[in-house]
């Protein structure tokens, strides 16, 4: 692709409404924020529990830099495994029910290694349509193949499973997605696998932190356990930090160490992070004011919208989408609640299907009932040509 080509479709994407821009944070995430000069009510940020400013966490992280530096300086197979990222694992293990875990710089890093580690030509993955870009790009990695189900169909799953001559078998399924809010069949999932002697790997990056007990996850939340069964969890959304971890039995971590080209290839994640993380998770364990408040944030928008040309979408987690369907008008929208000092993101294909363009609302601990109340009465207002 030439320079004009790239141009042209550049201006392609701009005529669509599909082209990225960033804006520019300044200060700390939080509900409220200073974007480009300009200070906001924000319901962009995965920072479901308020956890990413909490003063706890940033005295931990000056800490971890006073006794471990700023980065770890190397691989975590060279000399760049810290004490506080063993500390960390040993603590998260523990905490999500598993024997072993593993660090990783991102989720994205994370199910990109697992998937290379224990996959080949001769495999089948059998994905959720809707899953993150993540897990469908890991297949490719691993040169697997891609079998995709129609969203938490587990009929249309059962009967890929029974039909594939794969020699080793693995369902990638987002817990909570990441688009949509809703919350994947897992006790069936696990079902399926164990019928038809498959892998369970589950991606957690948005249950982690909000459901189950004391935060455990959507697989304490629906009290699961099971040696086939790989745990992925983000550390930068409910959390408040940044990286992954992966849970799975020992020795399936212990292969992963071996073969994860993702851990093996990658600079470790900086000790002092896994130093704040490690403040974290027994805020998360005992704070449970925080998912009860969300719980009632949650419940107070969908009482508040009241939309009738869109449709919020069914979801009992932070993540609340609001379908508009067409790209234009999604980022119209965005652009009007900016106009009012709110910011929702427009989500536009590809990230989501044609047809589906929406506003992703993302709440957390964070914001106060006010801040609901004044976001529904400007989506109403909008909606209603106000």
């Amino acid at each position: 692709m030439g320079l004009p080509d790239l141009q042209r479709e550049l201006e392609q994407l701009e005529a669509q409404s599909l082209l990225r821009r960033r804006r520019r944070l300044e200060g700390m995430q939080g509900a409220r924020v200073r974007v480009d000069g300009r200070d906001y009510l924000s319901f962009c940020s995965n920072d479901y529990l308020g956890l990413a400013g909490d003063p706890r966490l940033i005295e931990a992280a000056c800490a971890g830099a006073l006794n471990c530096g700023v980065g770890a300086g190397a691989s975590h197979l060279v000399s760049g495994h810290h004490a506080a990222h063993a500390r960390f694992e040993r603590d998260v293990a523990e905490f999500a029910g598993f024997d072993s875990a593993l660090l990783f710089s991102s989720g994205y890093a994370a199910n990109l290694g697992v998937m290379s580690a224990l996959l080949g030509r001769n495999d089948a993955v059998f994905a959720d349509r809707l899953n993150h870009a993540s897990l469908n790009d890991a297949v490719l990695l691993s040169r697997a193949r891609l079998r995709r189900y129609p969203h938490l169909d587990t009929a249309a799953l059962e009967r890929l499973l029974a039909s594939t001559p794969a020699r080793r078998k693995l369902v990638a399924t987002d817990a909570v997605f990441s688009m949509d809010g809703d919350i994947a069949p897992l006790p069936q999932l696990l079902a399926l696998c164990e019928r038809h002697d498959a892998w369970l790997l589950v991606d957690d990056a948005h249950g982690f932190g909000v459901l189950g007990e004391a935060g455990r996850g959507t697989l304490s939340h629906f009290g699961l356990a099971a040696p086939r069964i790989i745990y992925m969890a983000t550390l930068g959304k409910s959390a408040g930090v940044a990286g992954a971890f992966v849970a799975a039995s020992r020795d399936l971590i212990d292969w992963l160490i071996a073969r994860a080209r993702t851990y093996v290839y990658t600079t470790a994640l900086p000790p002092l992070l896994a130093s704040a993380l490690a403040t974290s998770l027994p805020i998360i364990a005992a704070e449970s004011w925080r998912r009860e408040r969300l719980a009632e944030r949650i419940a107070a928008l969908r009482a508040q919208v009241q939309v009738t040309r869109w449709r919020l979408a069914e979801s009992s987690t932070p993540i609340q989408p609001l379908l508009i369907g067409a790209s234009a008008e999604a980022v119209e929208v965005g652009a009007r609640l900016a106009e009012h000092g709110i910011l929702v993101p427009a989500i536009r294909p590809p990230t989501v299907p044609q047809g589906t363009a929406r506003l992703r609302i993302s709440l957390s601990a964070a914001h106060g009932a006010d801040d609901v109340a004044r976001l529904a009465q400007a989506l109403n207002r909008i909606e209603q040509g106000a």
